[in-house]
């Protein structure tokens, strides 16, 4: 692991550090606020519910203020393309996803509400069957296991505090794990309301002072390569569309799945997308621009580190201790969501079925996966971006093809035909990356080859269903609907 040679603390005045606390304090005082308003009346089935979805009532402005503050943990990954690629950043991390919000608004809103489900493993079980959806909760556990954010906040820790990335990833991780075992899903969404003031407005400050201090696009065309202002940056066409293909994950990704399923009514989840893509596209420029200035101002920094690094030199007093609390929400916002919903995977899905009411059980797992993906972040070598690239591919490989055929396509797929196109996917992905060159691995992404090898599965259980039924003599083929 890298050590830091970047040291937060000798940036900062004693008024950065009581803004800092002053805003810790009022988002600790917000998660007290939601638990004071939680139906301790609720029992059984309802009580769970209320666990793991705030009894289904998430207004527009809840909905909108959790779901932007959940999607953006990597900063440091985000800043880290920027910083060395420019504004193929905003190409890659921001406008291919904004295709994919929309659909996902548009077209998958109704067909999902209209399935009455609790985790996206149970919506899959419901649409192909039992099997299928255990398949899909390991898929599922794997998408959302926070490694990449509990590495984001360590590598934050690490900066702060002067200790190693072990320790720093152990601790931030654990403080977490307490506050979202305790709350669950409403601690997560009444932290996110403040946590999204905060992150806005904070990379929004580093772009006005920055643009202040050195001056606006004439300056950046001065001091940065001629690629940082491309599309595609020094990348080919394939590697910068597979990352479309992650975006296309978020039509399975179980963040926006939980809060479609916890909202109040579908179109407050229509609604609160659109609001929060908007909002997402300013954040996205105000990042990209702000490692762009970076970079040009600091160009022989870690990359990992420039942006915040920029941040500490380029603001005020006060402001420094904002935008480190900025940071801490972006960070904690993505990690408490995703530890949730992995526990969740794990405790509901994949768990014994007698246990899913206790709650205790629910927050056991709340801290195993919070130990399992400090533990696993250290095999990323503090690469933020790797992390993203390894376990995001399986769910966007595997699961996106299959579930957009089951909602438009209602009997093409069955649950055998789910299962070989979901392990081909993933066996594919593995072999490739493990055992192809690294001239063709240079060439085609890993996640290129399991979709291809999920349709072949998928293609191949239909075919042999066929050549069954022929032997059989069977006049006519017909593949009924699980």
């Amino acid at each position: 692991m890298p050590s830091s040679a970047f040291s937060i603390p000798e940036y900062l005045s004693w008024f950065d550090v009581v803004v800092f606390v002053a805003i810790m304090l009022l988002t600790v005082a917000s998660i007290s606020f939601g638990q004071y308003l939680k139906d301790h009346g609720a029992t059984g089935k309802l009580k769970l519910i209320e666990h793991l979805l705030m009894g289904r009532r998430l207004t527009l402005p809840l909905f909108v203020a959790t779901l932007v503050s959940s999607w953006y943990g990597g900063i440091f990954g985000v800043t880290e393309i920027a910083f060395n690629h420019g504004i193929y950043n905003f190409i890659t991390q921001g406008v291919f996803w904004y295709v994919a919000y929309l659909v996902f608004a548009f077209v998958l809103v109704k067909p999902i509400r209209q399935y009455d489900a609790v985790t996206l493993p149970e919506l899959v079980g419901k649409m192909f069957g039992a099997r299928a959806g255990s398949l899909a909760a390991v898929f599922n556990f794997f998408n959302v296991l926070p490694v990449a954010y509990s590495l984001s906040l360590g590598i934050f820790l690490q900066m702060l505090l002067g200790w190693n990335l072990v320790a720093s990833t152990f601790l931030g991780t654990g403080l977490v794990c307490l506050y979202s075992m305790i709350g669950g899903f409403r601690a997560d969404v009444f932290s996110d309301v403040v946590q999204f003031g905060v992150m806005c407005t904070a990379v929004f400050m580093v772009v006005l002072f920055a643009s202040r201090t050195y001056g606006g696009m004439d300056f950046l065309h001065a001091n940065l390569p001629a690629t940082h202002f491309s599309p595609m940056g020094t990348e080919s066409l394939l590697n910068t569309l597979v990352w479309g293909l992650i975006a296309a994950a978020t039509l399975v990704d179980p963040n926006f799945y939980q809060r479609c399923f916890a909202a109040d009514e579908a179109r407050t989840v229509r609604r609160g997308i659109i609001i929060s893509t908007v909002i997402w596209c300013g954040f996205d420029l105000c990042t990209t621009y702000g490692a762009m200035y970076a970079r040009a101002v600091l160009p022989n920094v870690n990359p990992s580190q420039g942006y915040l690094q920029f941040a500490m030199q380029v603001l005020p007093n006060g402001w420094r201790g904002f935008f480190l609390a900025g940071i801490v929400a972006i960070i904690i916002s993505t990690l408490d969501s995703f530890l949730l919903i992995a526990a969740q995977t794990l405790s509901y899905d994949l768990g014994p079925q007698k246990w899913r009411e206790h709650l205790n059980w629910h927050r056991a797992c709340v801290v195993f996966v919070g130990l399992f993906a400090v533990s696993l972040s250290f095999f990323f070598a503090g690469s933020v971006k790797l992390a993203w690239k390894t376990l995001g591919a399986y769910s966007a490989g595997c699961l996106l093809l299959p579930m957009m055929l089951g909602f438009f396509a209602p009997g093409v797929v069955r649950e055998r035909g789910f299962i070989w196109g979901a392990i081909s996917g993933a066996v594919g992905i593995t072999v490739w990356r493990l055992g192809a060159p690294a001239e063709w691995k240079a060439q085609l992404d890993g996640l290129y080859v399991g979709i291809i090898l999920t349709a072949i599965g998928i293609v191949l259980d239909r075919l042999v269903t066929y050549i069954a039924l022929r032997i059989s003599s069977k006049p006519e083929y017909k593949v009924a609907k699980s």
